[in-house]
């Protein structure tokens, strides 16, 4: 089996949708002989950050000489991005070989109404890769919620880390902070260790009610101790603890992800991982992940942002008020249909001089013309183009002209397409 058929054949699985649920990828991984019970793991769950998160603690894990595997959803740029040591993409090979032991597997499993999903499918490439190439450590990033999300299956994680909570994907994970909260703390096995950042009081009960029930030692971010030295849209200076340190990922919220994995680095180092503080600094600085406030280009000023749900669109209306201020702007956005649109899109209400509307390459895309109805509601001008390279070539030639700035949002989806457009024009 090649790179191509192997990923046609992933995502042919697509068309089961997510199904939650850890009997399914449990049964799977018995039969390939449990690969996940052969690594250490760092889990990562939350609405928004966790990407981020997973990110820092991986490069603080480099610097300081472990052999990592990373694994995150979903990719910007290339399948090969969800899967990573050492910062380094899975091998097309790689894939390909795992994949034809693993999908004769699959196939039998489907055959019998045990119906295995894409993401369990790559969750369980993911597992076998890293054991096949004995990774020290896994930086493993949940897909969807926590408790029956695939990546669950691991037995004891040497910490479960939780991000920033938010109202997303409540027709799965439940309309209230507290559920939603409820599904993240899913990861938290008994005996280990829990990270997190108190935000909302609701959130913040429920994650430390089930980390003292599962008999947890607690690692919070201390606000206090964090003050903010500097800020711009290349990154940020602050101070955490008494220890300067410098991130390339802009925005406030920013800050308060690679807080919460210098606090992770805490039950790492309980757990025998030497982690000294200059991998921590050094870590962080390197970190870089696609599409989080990204700058493209300079002239004019292009910026790609995954921002995607209310409490991610609020981030992204800070940065703009913040870094952007006096300049007009000429937003390309799309957005999925199991969103909270209207909610999301009310934090960023009035900030665009223009708004390009364009579809995605997703079943789950919300149509142009709804978009469009709702975007009326909170923007003055709201064009649909019906082609994404036309939405770019216009709204460049607009920020030329105005000495203003654009910006993509509302799905990383979006972003993925839309960034390959831009670097392909920039390179020819």
């Amino acid at each position: 089996m090649d790179f191509d058929t192997a990923i046609k054949k992933i995502n042919s699985l697509l068309r089961f949708g997510s199904m939650p649920g850890l009997e399914r990828i449990q049964l799977l991984l018995n039969r390939i002989n449990n690969p996940e019970r052969r690594c250490k793991y760092i889990h990562i769950a939350g609405t928004n950050g966790k990407g981020s998160v997973c990110t820092m603690l991986s490069e603080m894990l480099q610097k300081s000489g472990f052999r990592t595997g990373l694994f995150t959803s979903p990719y910007i740029v290339d399948f090969c991005e969800r899967i990573q040591i050492n910062g380094e993409m899975i091998s097309k090979a790689s894939v390909a070989e795992i994949a034809e032991d693993v999908f004769p597997i699959i196939e039998n499993m489907n055959a019998s109404g045990k119906i295995i999903t894409e993401f369990e499918c790559i969750t369980a490439i993911a597992f076998e890769y890293f054991a096949r190439e004995k990774c020290d450590i896994v930086v493993l990033e949940t897909g969807l919620g926590g408790r029956f999300d695939a990546t669950n299956v691991i037995l004891s994680p040497i910490a479960s880390v939780i991000t920033s909570i938010s109202l997303d994907h409540t027709a799965v994970l439940g309309d209230t902070i507290e559920k939603i909260a409820g599904e993240k703390a899913g990861i938290i096995k008994k005996g280990c260790s829990t990270v997190f950042c108190p935000e909302q009081e609701e959130s913040s009960r429920v994650i430390t009610r089930t980390a003292k029930q599962l008999e947890n030692r607690i690692y919070t971010v201390d606000r206090d101790q964090c003050k903010i030295l500097s800020e711009s849209i290349s990154g940020s200076e602050f101070e955490y603890k008494g220890t300067n340190y410098f991130i390339r990922l802009a925005g406030r919220h920013q800050i308060k992800n690679a807080c919460t994995a210098i606090e992770a680095a805490a039950p790492l180092r309980a757990s025998g991982f030497n982690i000294p503080n200059s991998a921590i600094q050094e870590g962080l600085r390197s970190a870089f992940i696609p599409a989080r406030l990204e700058v493209l280009k300079k002239e004019p000023l292009i910026i790609l942002d995954g921002g995607h749900n209310p409490s991610g669109l609020e981030s992204l209306a800070d940065a703009v008020k913040k870094f952007l201020c006096g300049k007009k702007i000429f937003c390309i956005m799309s957005m999925l249909r199991d969103k909270a649109v209207s909610e999301a899109m009310a934090y960023i209400g009035g900030l665009f001089e223009k708004v390009y509307i364009v579809d995605i390459d997703n079943p789950r895309k919300l149509p142009a013309d709804e978009l469009k109805s709702t975007a009326e509601k909170y923007f003055n001008d709201v064009e649909i183009c019906l082609d994404k390279k036309q939405a770019v070539n216009k709204a460049v030639d607009n920020a030329k002209l105005a000495d203003g700035a654009v910006l993509v949002c509302g799905s990383l989806y979006l972003a993925s397409e839309i960034r390959k457009i831009i670097l392909d024009e920039a390179s020819q």
